[in-house]
């Protein structure tokens, strides 16, 4: 009885593992297309070979007995798009199938920006509980840190010494599993108080890591030249790679500038300080309306009236969440001012204070308000986005801004030309992505990478998210890879989740 037993667990256990083999090492050949590498080099015709989450072989295939063969139809076949600054981990874990990532071709996030982290065995935890169908990989936010060493109720002061050293001890142990380095998010009010010697303090231990920096700087109009003097002189100081987020110029009086931001940036890299940054498609931001107050003075008539002025175009600013009187929703402030028979200025004032009072008297609501804010020019964006040393990225979610579905198909279907072609347009969405982030063995198409992959045609591919409509799924985006694994297909989604944690190399 024992030996029928036995035989029967082996026969068992064979069968199981025969049935998963085809899983695990199934192969996968992709003909007839244009293979574009991420490096920038020309499109050239061919086909790509995969086997479990690896490309096995790239050039002029035949197909092998057993393996699945898909045509390609002369479309494009790229690396997966790295989306490296990110805040789509909440909606991916709500919807695991990660539409909004997979819908424009992106196969890995970057969270942990702005300052605002989990650690990394909460999203190692969270991973394995939910798994999901996009890569995921994390820094670790200053913001963050500095509320778990002061207090929740004490962010808004500078640090103390023993306050930096417990922040410093907490960075170091995140690094030590896996993070990519340290985020900055120096305009929101927790950060803002924050001394220079505090970051750069934070910076070095990311540094002596070999991680690396991110910042959203401390601004990005009024007094954005000491913002981009302190990035660059952690770079300098620490000789670790840094990136600023969502490059823009936020400031009325400084559009049409960005050629000279630009070539501060080119003139720090002259001087050895590797200094780069990632910028999204859009003219327009999402925030909530106290970043329009540098000076966090919120009831300052006149800092009122310089954001109405400078700051942002309140005809064409929709405030996309109201917790106090959701009937504001979806209207600009100057609707909601002419509701309120209110001049811009003053509603502005009148809203964060209704905000305030809401807050105190619910705290555990969460986020209470929130704008998507105009106050950029097409020609700084295109500029900003051509640079060489600048990758694309989405900052979003699946919220109420419309680069959470379509940053990435944005990119390709309206800015890519003869001055910014396809290649260079996915090169700054792969490699130079990972490269900037510190991600290795993805972004290109090569023997031996991970077999992160998007299917696309190039003649189609086009955003349709708008802030009216801002889960519009992308046309043009065929099919997607994750680990070598098809998560989406002609607008819908496999049901696979082959996503993983993408940790720091420890070199």
């Amino acid at each position: 009885m024992r030996f029928f037993c036995l035989l029967a667990y082996v026969c068992f256990s064979f069968l199981m593992a025969f049935s998963q083999k085809p899983v695990m090492n199934e192969r996968i050949l992709i003909q007839h297309v244009r293979l574009i590498d991420g490096t920038g080099s020309s499109a050239r015709l061919g086909s790509l070979r995969i086997q479990g989450d690896k490309i096995v072989a790239i050039g002029d295939l035949k197909p092998m007995t057993g393996e699945k063969i898909i045509d390609g139809m002369g479309q494009v076949l790229a690396p997966g798009f790295i989306d490296s600054h990110s805040h789509h981990l909440g909606d991916v874990m709500r919807h695991p199938e990660a539409i909004s990532t997979a819908s424009q071709g992106i196969t890995s996030i970057v969270i942990g920006q702005d300052g605002d982290s989990y650690s990394m065995q909460e999203i190692k935890e969270k991973l394995q509980q939910t798994p999901v169908a996009v890569n995921v990989a994390s820094y670790t936010g200053h913001t963050t840190l500095r509320l778990a060493a002061m207090g929740e109720k004490n962010g808004l002061r500078a640090a103390q010494a023993s306050e930096i050293k417990q922040m410093e001890l907490a960075l170091s142990k995140e690094l030590g599993q896996g993070s990519l380095g340290l985020s900055t998010g120096l305009e929101y009010e927790h950060a803002f108080y924050s001394s220079r010697e505090e970051v750069l303090a934070l910076a070095q231990v990311a540094a002596a890591n070999k991680a690396r920096y991110i910042s959203h700087i401390r601004s990005e109009d009024v007094t954005m030249a000491d913002a981009l003097d302190e990035i660059i002189q952690i770079g300098k100081k620490t000789g670790m790679p840094v990136q600023i987020s969502h490059l823009k110029l936020g400031k009325k009086s400084d559009w049409g500038q960005a050629k000279k931001i630009l070539a501060q940036l080119e003139q720090a890299r002259k001087e050895g300080i590797n200094i780069t940054a990632d910028v999204y498609p859009y003219t327009y931001w999402h925030s909530t309306l106290r970043v329009l107050f540098p000076g966090r003075d919120y009831t300052n008539l006149t800092s009122a009236e310089l954001a109405v002025d400078q700051l942002f175009d309140p005809a064409e600013s929709f405030l996309v969440h109201f917790a106090p009187n959701t009937s504001y929703e979806g209207k600009t402030i100057l609707e909601i001012g002419r509701l309120r028979q209110e001049k811009p200025a003053g509603t502005l004032m009148k809203l964060i204070a209704i905000a305030e009072e809401y807050k105190l008297k619910n705290p555990s609501v969460g986020s209470v308000e929130a704008i998507v804010g105009k106050s950029m020019t097409e020609e700084d964006v295109r500029d900003f986005i051509t640079w060489e040393h600048t990758n694309i990225c989405s900052d979003g979610n699946a919220g109420t801004h419309p680069r959470g579905y379509g940053a990435f198909t944005r990119v390709l279907g309206r800015y890519v030309n003869e001055q910014f072609p396809l290649e260079k347009a996915i090169q700054h969405m792969t490699s130079m992505a990972a490269a900037h982030v510190g991600i290795k063995d993805r972004g290109v198409l090569g023997v031996g990478a991970y077999a992160d992959l998007v299917l696309l045609d190039p003649k189609s591919v086009l955003d349709h998210a708008t802030i009216q409509n801002p889960h519009a799924l992308s046309t043009g985006i065929t099919r997607v890879w994750v680990n070598g694994q098809e998560v989406y297909h002609d607008l819908k989604s496999s049901a696979k989740r082959p996503g993983k944690l993408l940790t720091r190399a420890h070199e």
